[in-house]
C-alpha cells in the first residue's frame, strides 16, 4: 500500500513529465518557414548543401523548412536558401567572389537581394533581408555548404575590365 507522501511524490513527478514532454511537443510544432522547392532540389549535390548548413548565418538562428534543399535563419526569416534553382547565363548583372564563390547580385527587390551562384550547377539562390543582415556576412557564412556544390570548368565572374575588346579602328 502507497502511503500519502509516496502517492504525492509519484503524482509531482506524473506532473513534471507530463509538462515537460509537453513542453518538447510544442517547441517541436514550431512553424517551419514554407519555401517551394527548386526544379533541380532533389539533385544530389543540393543533399549535400543541405545537409552542410551552419546552424546560424550572419548571428541569426537556423528555423525548420517545409521543402526539399532548402534554408531559413532568423525570426522573422531574414535569410532564405534554395538549392537546385536554374543555372544562370551569363548577364550584364554585378558579379562577385566571396570567399571563391562567384555570385550574381540581383538588387531589383531591394532592400531584399538575391545572390545565385554562378559557375556551379545546381545553382544555389540566397535571399538576404539587408534591413537586418548584410549579404556579404550571410554568404560568408554560407560557403562551407555552398562549396559542396563543384565549380563547373571555364566559368567564373568577369567584368568589362576583363573582356578583350578588338581594335577595330583599322
Amino acid at each position: 500500500m502507497m502511503t500519502r507522501s509516496t502517492r504525492t511524490a509519484l503524482r509531482l513527478a506524473t506532473t513534471a513529465t507530463l509538462a515537460a514532454a509537453a513542453a518538447s511537443l510544442l517547441t517541436g510544432c514550431a512553424t517551419a518557414v514554407s519555401l517551394d522547392p527548386a526544379d533541380a532540389a532533389n539533385d544530389p549535390d543540393c543533399a549535400y548543401v543541405s545537409v552542410a548548413l551552419p546552424p546560424t548565418v550572419a548571428d541569426q538562428p537556423k528555423r525548420d523548412t517545409d521543402a526539399q534543399g532548402t534554408g531559413a535563419w532568423g525570426s522573422p526569416a531574414s535569410i532564405l536558401l534554395r538549392c537546385g534553382v536554374d543555372v544562370p547565363e551569363p548577364t550584364t548583372l554585378e558579379c562577385t567572389t566571396v570567399n571563391g564563390v562567384d555570385w550574381i547580385i540581383d538588387d531589383s527587390d531591394a532592400p531584399n537581394y538575391r545572390f545565385t551562384t554562378y559557375g556551379r550547377d545546381p545553382a544555389i539562390e540566397v535571399i538576404v533581408d539587408s534591413d537586418v543582415v548584410h549579404g556579404s556576412t550571410a554568404l560568408v557564412d554560407l560557403e562551407p555548404a555552398v562549396s559542396n556544390v563543384p565549380t563547373e570548368p571555364f566559368t567564373a565572374c568577369v567584368g568589362a575590365e576583363d573582356l578583350e575588346i578588338p581594335d577595330t579602328t583599322d
